[in-house]
């Protein structure tokens, strides 16, 4: 019964800091950038959040995860690796390196379904993988791909034909 209790208190806390992943998807959005947002979590409290931010400030690197651990600031080497980041979309290889470079165990992923990261290239690597195929998430994401598919490509390193 314990261990029933513990992970309904787990998943509660998931959604909850799920949620601010999501808020700060949204604070892109309405600046007319690109709805992806994240949260390092440590110890159960936000040290670090941010989203993606490439239009707004000319960037090549700032994606949601990235520009949440710059806005976590310098770390020791084990508060990384006793937090978990919440991110709104699969992690493309430029996030997911920063989450290998840092030793986070785990990452609670909004969606996967309108881009899929290396996720299985993580497990391998030993990090745990969560995702919530949050509907909302899904459909935000389904609708600025469709309304800005070159924006998107290039967020996501494709190239134009």
């Amino acid at each position: 019964m314990m261990d029933q209790y513990n992970n309904i208190n787990i998943q509660a806390n998931y959604l909850k800091f799920y949620q601010e992943a999501l808020n700060e998807a949204k604070k892109g959005l309405s600046e007319n950038g690109i709805p992806i947002g994240a949260v390092l979590v440590h110890k159960n409290e936000i040290i670090g959040r941010g989203y993606n931010k490439r239009i707004q400030l000319g960037s090549a690197i700032r994606h949601g995860e990235t520009d949440c651990l710059e806005n976590a600031g310098s770390k020791k080497a084990s508060i990384y690796q006793e937090s978990i980041l919440y991110t709104t979309l699969s992690p493309c290889a430029m996030c997911y390196g920063t989450v290998l470079l840092y030793k986070i165990p785990r990452i609670v992923i909004g969606e996967n379904v309108n881009f899929q990261g290396e996720e299985e290239f993580l497990k391998s690597k030993g990090v745990e993988i969560i995702v919530l195929n949050d509907q909302e998430t899904i459909q935000i994401m389904e609708d600025f791909i469709n309304k800005n598919p070159v924006l998107w490509n290039e967020d996501i390193g494709i190239k134009e034909n």
